[in-house]
């Protein structure tokens, strides 16, 4: 047996799933495939590989990838981690794209409420621990939520962060051994906001007041003109990721 054939061996289904993915959209692109073409693309293959093994996660400030998707691939499931500390605003957005657009939304929770959190662990672990309270309302929830996936569809770009520089359109997420499906990926800012103007995307509101990026409450503030959009996600600590993605 050739090294090569012992490490195809060794690959697990979705790894390879996730590699012939990722050749098809190549393929696709040196076929002259760009842009909101290449991610409509990358969802209508995953929901051919997938169907309803695909599912969508969203905070409700993706809001160009959810309407994106729902177009590409009508029913699909759209994941809401309900931290219990979203804005009223973010909770509004979801309920307006569960009324208005073909989508089927499931609201995730964590094991514990607000309430029962902060008797076990003190009130505002956010305050003093936001990486053990993300772990706990968002981190947990999700990876439970997807065990009934083979794979997720995300609105990570590669303008986003540092680090999600590299991040693929296809790719495989060897933490949970899933296939990663990223369709804005290489969206710059100016594409997405032409997509939103394009199609009438609904807003979150907030966005009206500065939130460039939207997290849970505690932890979210509206960034100033110029400043990094992901500024205003855990300010004042080294914090950068909440954890689904690292």
């Amino acid at each position: 047996m050739t090294t090569q054939q012992q490490t195809a061996e060794q690959k697990t289904i979705a790894q390879a799933t996730a590699e012939r993915g990722a050749q098809h959209l190549a393929n696709l692109e040196t076929d002259g495939l760009t842009g909101q073409a290449l991610s409509q693309a990358a969802l209508e293959w995953a929901a051919t590989e997938f169907g309803a093994k695909l599912g969508l996660l969203s905070s409700m400030g993706d809001e160009a990838l959810v309407h994106l998707a729902s177009e590409a691939v009508p029913g699909l499931d759209v994941l809401f981690l309900d931290t219990g500390y979203h804005f009223a605003e973010t909770l509004g957005t979801r309920d307006a794209y569960a009324a208005t657009r073909p989508i089927n939304l499931i609201n995730v929770l964590p094991l514990q409420t607000v309430a029962e959190q902060d008797a076990e662990y003190g009130e505002k672990l956010h305050n003093r621990d936001p990486g053990q309270c993300c772990q706990l309302r968002k981190v947990e929830p999700m990876n439970r939520a997807l065990e009934d996936y083979d794979a997720w569809v995300t609105g990570m770009r590669r303008v986003d962060a540092p680090t999600r520089a590299n991040i693929g359109i296809i790719e495989y997420d060897d933490k949970r051994d899933k296939v990663k499906i990223n369709p804005l990926a290489m969206w710059s800012d100016e594409d997405l906001q032409a997509y939103i103007e394009a199609n009438s995307v609904l807003l979150n509101t907030l966005r009206e007041s500065g939130y460039e990026s939207i997290g849970c409450e505690p932890c979210t503030r509206p960034t100033a003109p110029g400043e990094d959009p992901r500024a205003g996600r855990w300010a004042g600590t080294n914090k950068t990721e909440c954890g689904l993605h690292t």
